[in-house]
């Protein structure tokens, strides 16, 4: 049987008002691009013409511009989850113009499969190349794994597939494709090291429930990361110093940990550090994005192995690995982000989180995602995932942001995405708070000595202050968010005068 080829305008007039499309992908790598940017259009042409038109849209994580950004813009998202950076997205979720849904991505294709979020009415994949085998269809997935099968095997009425030749079909096997079993009957995932393999290099499905093909060639909406700077190159070194202080006491195996790392510029500089540390050993990556710096250790001989769910990549480096698939065929595996997120592997094999926060309080809780408690940055992704089952859990951040006019280090942080309970460090360009072994007044005297200098004297006070009221965990209610308040008024938390808030 010959797949039916369509075009993406022709896709995208099978999606009705009030359907939900399932997307291949994680981060913009691996999403379809083609068939998003089409319903945007219709969208506009529904809404000129006095028509409704809202979608849902379930992802692997964030996309790109031409899927996040388009249907936005075009006001054709009713709900989407879980994940996003988009910037035109996250301006309309600000102005609660549509539902979002932030969820851990370890259970984004559970609650799909559960019902909680509803069905899937079509699966949109992209695919570096599909094979007809009897009455089944081989779909190789690009650059990321995501929620693919699981959208694949319950979209009700059929899967569309982008065939991107920007992607090489040479890379075909470097998927590992295991969707996991239905509650009560859910099996151990037999993955003890980040380089095993469980299931298999393809998603499965009947040949006849794909609708339609759509040959293009499209480049992924790569980001671009910023060279690393004095504060992300101290980080780099003061988390180094920290794992070979862990090394050398006995406090994590000699064989090191397996290594995850969190998206984004400083993270990618924070890996490119410890790989460039000479007395860090070669080790494995398990994690959910791998980035442009493991890929270059990976070519040195420093990353032995790297199991991610997509390869969030700039193109000069994805068509790299193209290039030299034979070598990374057998190093690197992309997973479902279920099983590259699962907690039950991360605890099994031993990972060292390291995750980026947006602000720390004294006694080491985190915000990860909304900007003074209400405006959302992005989502929670997988730093839960990781952070809670981690044998090592990090979080880094620079002092401050906005040119000093923001602390990291606050007196109570204005949302908590991840409670003390499973943060064992935190790390700054001004050294580590060791979390560990602490009580939470101990806790908060580590926190300040890795906060600014500019800002240490008045978490000293704040900490006076709230001594008053005394308890387990100190705190002067009326002036806990005076940082924050002063800043929303002024710009400025330098120009907080704690005083002005005491009751």
């Amino acid at each position: 049987m010959e797949f039916n080829r369509i075009t993406a305008a022709e896709a995208a007039a099978l999606i009705e008002n009030g359907q939900t499309i399932g997307l291949s992908g994680f981060t913009p790598a691996g999403v379809p691009k083609c068939t998003p940017a089409e319903i945007a259009k219709k969208a506009e042409a529904e809404h000129a013409a006095g028509r409704p038109f809202k979608i849902s849209v379930f992802t692997g994580a964030s996309t790109g511009q031409s899927c996040d950004g388009a249907l936005t813009n075009a006001q054709a998202i009713d709900y989407r989850a879980p994940y996003t950076t988009n910037p035109d997205f996250r301006k309309h979720v600000n102005n609660n113009e549509l539902r979002y849904s932030d969820l851990n991505l370890s259970n984004m294709a559970t609650q799909i499969r559960q019902g909680y979020l509803g069905d899937v009415d079509w699966a949109i994949i992209e695919a570096c190349a599909i094979e007809k085998v009897g009455s089944k269809a081989h779909i190789y997935l690009t650059a990321a794994g995501g929620i693919s099968p699981t959208v694949c095997r319950l979209a009700k009425r059929g899967i569309i597939i982008e065939l991107n030749a920007f992607h090489s079909p040479d890379s075909k096997g470097i998927h590992d494709v295991y969707e996991i079993e239905d509650h009560p009957y859910r099996k151990p995932i037999m993955i003890c090291k980040a380089s095993d393999r469980i299931g298999k290099p393809y998603v499965e499905v009947d040949a006849d429930r794909i609708v339609g093909v759509i040959e293009c060639n499209v480049a992924d909406e790569a980001r671009g990361f910023k060279d690393p700077d004095p504060v992300t190159t101290q980080i780099g070194q003061n988390v180094a110093d920290f794992l070979l202080s862990n090394l050398r006491s006995g406090l994590i195996p000699k064989t090191f940990l397996n290594l995850q790392s969190g998206v984004g510029s400083g993270a990618n500089a924070v890996l490119g550090a410890l790989g460039q540390c000479p007395e860090v050993p070669n080790f494995n990556i398990y994690t959910e994005v791998l980035q442009d710096a493991p890929v270059a250790l990976m070519k040195q001989g420093r990353v032995l192995s790297a199991s991610t769910c997509s390869l969030t990549v700039t193109n000069e480096c994805l068509q790299d690995i193209y290039s030299n698939i034979d070598f990374f065929k057998d190093k690197l595996v992309l997973r479902p982000s279920e099983i590259s997120n699962c907690p039950e592997v991360i605890a099994r094999i031993g990972v060292c989180a390291l995750n980026t926060a947006i602000e720390c309080d004294l006694y080491g809780h985190v915000n990860s995602t909304k900007i003074c408690g209400t405006k959302m940055m992005n989502g929670i992704g997988g730093s839960a995932d990781f952070a809670s089952s981690a044998y090592l859990s990090i979080f880094t951040c620079g002092s401050t942001t906005k040119g000093g006019a923001i602390s990291s280090i606050v007196p109570f942080a204005s949302h908590i995405d991840h409670t003390n309970h499973y943060i064992d460090a935190v790390i700054t360009e001004y050294g580590v708070a060791d979390l560990r072994h602490k009580s939470d007044m101990q806790k908060a005297e580590a926190l300040i000595e890795v906060a600014h200098p500019d800002y240490r004297p008045m978490l000293r006070d704040y900490l006076k202050y709230a001594s008053k009221k005394g308890g387990h965990t100190q705190h002067e209610l009326s002036a806990a968010f005076a940082m924050h308040d002063t800043f929303l008024r002024k710009g400025d938390m330098r120009l907080t005068d704690l005083a002005e808030y005491i009751k």
